[in-house]
């Protein structure tokens, strides 16, 4: 019984180890409307396999993240957003490479939604 109690705690702790560091603060030039760009702050806080956060800047100011998720060097969230009566979801998928993060976000609802965007987060220090 210990054997396999400490097996499963060296699993986790293997799990920790090989996942990516994306705890802190990650700036981003990213895409908007009409090719403008938007600098987004990204707060990010690993919980194991989950991710928490916030989104700042771009229209409607801070966002929680939900549906956080780390595999490995990939990181997964969703930022939903409410204009009257539109609500707009954003899908953020990431590779995590050192201090880097490149995006794919796609969107759901409101205007010119469906058109993957791609960009790269940098770690603040």
């Amino acid at each position: 019984m210990k054997t396999l109690l400490l097996s499963a705690l060296l699993g986790l702790f293997a799990f920790a180890a090989f996942a990516a560091d994306v705890t802190g603060k990650w700036t981003a030039e990213v895409p908007g409307r009409g090719g403008n760009m938007q600098t987004n702050t990204f707060v990010l806080k690993a919980d194991g396999a989950k991710l928490t956060g916030t989104l700042s800047g771009g229209r409607g100011g801070d966002a929680e993240l939900t549906d956080g998720k780390i595999d490995g060097d990939n990181i997964s969230f969703v930022v939903v957003r409410t204009f009257g009566d539109n609500t707009i979801k954003q899908t953020y998928k990431g590779a995590v490479s050192g201090d880097t993060i490149k995006f794919t976000r796609t969107m759901e609802g409101g205007q010119g939604g469906g058109q993957p965007v791609e960009f790269t987060a940098k770690k603040a220090n």
